[in-house]
């Protein structure tokens, strides 16, 4: 009984040192990442088509100016499930940019919607010339290649509710998470910024974003939405989501089908088991 009792006591003393560490370490951690309410979150979640517009717009406007996307072609702006822009004017955004080609009369053509989206440098090098020594990372699957963590048991639910949005938050929260002073005790180093959610908080990327940067167009139905910090990466979230899984409402609705027919399959064979046994005895 008293050897019980001193290994209890030395397992809770182990415990409250071990404590110690992991409580001073969370003082200096990142914030939790919020949950965002996106329309495409769920098994019955679908894109929103103004959203992925207005999160292109942003997309072009401001992130495609350091950012590349090898990824995406012009043409699949236009297809069904995405921002759904119409033939002509992918053809005519595609033709607004000039596309390396050495096939072509000095080396460049206007783009075809068939092309992919034209990287802002013309090297990895210059990329980082103009960054600071930064690469700034490809955005074609940024949105699954970043993601939360959430602490034991809370992300065993995720399996249940079919949670598959932790890089659209996280790419939210991270446009939301600037900061002009750190924090007291932290020191940033020179050509970085201070960032709650990047990892070691000195991101070298400036906030690329700020309330009225840009320009939203009136919606056809004649509804405004606010210009705001918040809503712009809530806009480019979303699209990048779309950008990284096109065909994620498809694949929904045909795990779906799987689903219905498993559970009208399962209900057949239950039948048939109990009209073949019925005359069984037990």
């Amino acid at each position: 009984m008293i050897k019980t009792k001193s290994i209890i006591g030395a397992l809770l003393v182990s415990l409250l040192f071990a404590a110690a560490p992991a409580a001073a370490q969370d003082a200096h951690a990142a914030p939790e990442i919020k949950k965002e309410a996106w329309s495409f979150a769920g098994p019955f979640g679908t894109y929103d088509r103004n959203q992925l517009q207005r999160g292109f717009q942003v997309f072009k406007e401001v992130c495609s100016s350091c950012h590349s996307a090898h990824l995406l072609a012009f043409r699949n702006l236009s297809e069904p499930g995405g921002p759904e822009f119409t033939e002509g004017q992918v053809k005519a955004l595609a033709a607004s940019y000039e596309i390396n080609d050495p096939e072509a009369a000095g080396g460049k053509r206007p783009g075809i919607a068939a092309d992919r989206w034209p990287s802002p440098f013309a090297s990895e090098q210059d990329a980082r010339d103009a960054n600071g020594g930064a690469l700034p990372p490809d955005m074609s699957v940024l949105a699954k290649a970043r993601g939360t963590t959430q602490p034991f048991p809370w992300w065993i639910l995720n399996y249940f509710t079919a949670y598959a949005e932790g890089g659209p938050d996280y790419i939210h929260a991270l446009l939301n998470g600037y900061e002009e002073t750190p924090p007291e005790g932290v020191t940033i180093p020179d050509g970085k910024h201070y960032n709650h959610y990047f990892p070691g908080n000195a991101i070298g990327m400036a906030p690329p974003l700020s309330d009225g940067a840009i320009t939203y167009e009136e919606a056809a139905n004649g509804t405004t939405v606010p210009q705001t910090l918040d809503q712009y990466s809530r806009d480019v979230s979303a699209f990048l989501m779309w950008v990284a899984e096109p065909h994620l409402v498809e694949r929904k609705e045909a795990g779906m089908r799987v689903m219905v027919f498993l559970v009208v399959f399962a209900a057949l064979m239950f039948l048939v088991k109990r009209k073949l046994w019925a005359r069984v005895e037990h």
